[in-house]
């Protein structure tokens, strides 16, 4: 349940489409539901403006399928990270509308349209340093796009021949948030955070030889920039990225001027 949703059956219940005992069953699973080998907290999406997403790794298929058909129940857009296509098979047997992105690993369910006003303030612009890192580039941008924020793509824009994050200046100079994710040496984050006057999300990835420690060295990286408005998210934290840049996006709506 959103805030969206919640405002929805409160209306419903004055308008008299529906019954208070309607309303306390919709309501009775807040704030939340314990199935056993999980309990689903249907209260965050109210809390935090986003429910509850599902981690695939490390659960069964039947764990996903169940977690992901009480999340559905709720009315609200659905998202589940690190799944594999087999858990995938498995959800779209109970939901045919359920998306897979391959690349990033995700099950989305589109439940809520998306608003006709549109609170996005700009673009939340991707950008990847190579092509070994759109796998988490496009788990965050599939994040944004479910939390209804307008994304642009830049992949395979790295520091190794800058002159092709160059040529996409203006495109990085008109977004409102920047997610920026980079393995190897993750002097990427430093670079973009230098050009731009909004936020930059940096994300490690575990791409590079031996002595990136498994991202580890790009994140060390990024949290020594000297650009200032460089933040940073743990390594290959693509869903942690997208979710913060929706938010700050989503909070820029109707504070100070937007990005023409």
């Amino acid at each position: 349940m959103t805030e969206r949703t919640l405002r929805e059956l409160l209306e419903s219940v004055r308008e008299g489409r529906r019954t208070v005992d309607e309303a306390v069953t919709s309501l009775r699973k807040m704030p939340f539901e314990d199935i056993g080998f999980a309990k689903i907290d249907h209260h965050r999406g109210v809390r935090c403006g986003f429910p509850e997403v599902i981690y695939s790794e490390g659960k069964t298929s039947e764990q996903v399928v169940a977690i992901f058909g009480r999340c559905a129940e709720s009315g609200a857009n659905v998202l589940a990270t690190r799944a594999s296509r087999d858990v995938f098979q498995r959800v779209a047997e109970k939901h045919s509308d359920a998306q897979y992105n391959p690349a990033a690993r995700t099950i989305t369910l589109r439940q809520v349209d998306r608003p006709a006003d549109d609170s996005s303030n700009g673009t939340i612009a991707i950008v990847a340093a190579g092509t070994s890192d759109i796998p988490i580039a496009e788990e965050a941008k599939v994040v944004a796009d479910l939390m209804d924020q307008e994304t642009s793509t830049l992949y395979d824009v790295g520091v190794a021949g800058i002159h092709r994050l160059f040529a996409h200046a203006e495109a990085l100079q008109s977004a409102n948030v920047i997610v920026v994710v980079a393995g190897m040496e993750g002097a990427l984050a430093s670079v973009v955070g230098g050009l731009v006057d909004c936020p930059v999300v940096a994300v490690p990835t575990s791409i590079g030889y031996g002595a990136s420690f498994h991202g580890l060295a790009a994140l060390l990286a990024m949290l020594n920039s000297c650009a200032s408005g460089v933040t940073v998210v743990n390594i290959d934290n693509g869903f942690g990225a997208g979710y913060a840049a929706a938010l700050i996006n989503r909070r820029s709506h109707g504070r100070g001027d937007p990005k023409p």
